[in-house]
């Protein structure tokens, strides 16, 4: 019951005809899809109760745009941008995509912070940015989402001037996102904290607090909140 005044969802995995109508178009919320080609996979979606600009779903990348990663929308106060990053597999072989896409992010973000805008950056980074960010770092460095250089690509979003919101009110490890659907790992919490909500500094005196909700069920993964005042 948590009403939110604007939901981003990542790996979707539907394209827009396959919905229902109150689904395709849930009531009181304009909705933004950005569905894959490849059907049954990936994919974002934007639903909100309050009024924005416009908005954009393509990189300008095709390889990244055929995959429905991205949804930027503009929000006077903010404009914000809803990514699915890709995952970089158990082999390994889609890191280098998934470094690429961060970039790409990571450059966007920057320059719409360097044009004088405020920018939200949400989603599923696909990656655990400290060893606070999930339940068994030292079994996971040689893994996907918890690589050396994923997480680099989260210290350059630092360095460019963003900040992660939830840990900026809670320092305490234990709080993940996602679990693996094995080993009731939710039930145990071995989980992973691999969604966020990334703001830049001069625009964090607005927000008031972000928080998981890991009772949530539906997913491997639970939604992270994000309170903004404007």
């Amino acid at each position: 019951d948590e009403k939110p005044d604007i939901l981003c969802l990542q790996e979707i995995k539907a394209d827009v005809n396959q919905l229902s109508g109150e689904l395709r178009k849930p009531r009181g919320y304009d909705v933004m899809w950005n569905s894959a080609r490849r059907a049954g996979y990936s994919g974002t979606a934007l639903l909100s109760r309050v009024g924005f600009r416009g908005a954009e779903t393509k990189l300008g990348i095709p390889d990244y745009d055929d995959e429905g990663r991205t949804i930027i929308s503009d929000f006077g106060a903010f404009v914000l941008i809803n990514s699915y990053y890709p995952n970089g597999r158990d082999d390994l072989s889609r890191v280098p995509f998934k470094l690429r896409y961060y970039d790409e992010i990571i450059s966007s973000a920057a320059k719409l912070v360097s044009s004088g805008r405020n920018v939200i950056l949400a989603g599923d980074f696909n990656t655990a940015h400290s060893e606070l960010d999930l339940a068994r770092p030292a079994e996971n460095v040689k893994n996907t989402g918890f690589l050396p250089e994923e997480r680099a690509k989260m210290d350059e979003l630092v360095k460019a001037g963003f900040r992660d919101a939830f840990r900026h009110f809670h320092s305490e490890g234990g709080n993940y996102s996602w679990w693996s659907y094995r080993s009731r790992a939710r039930e145990r919490n071995v989980g992973w904290r691999l969604d966020y909500f990334f703001v830049n500094k001069d625009f964090m005196g607005k927000v008031r607090d972000s928080y998981m909700l890991p009772l949530v069920q539906g997913s491997d993964h639970c939604p992270v909140v994000l309170i903004v005042k404007v």
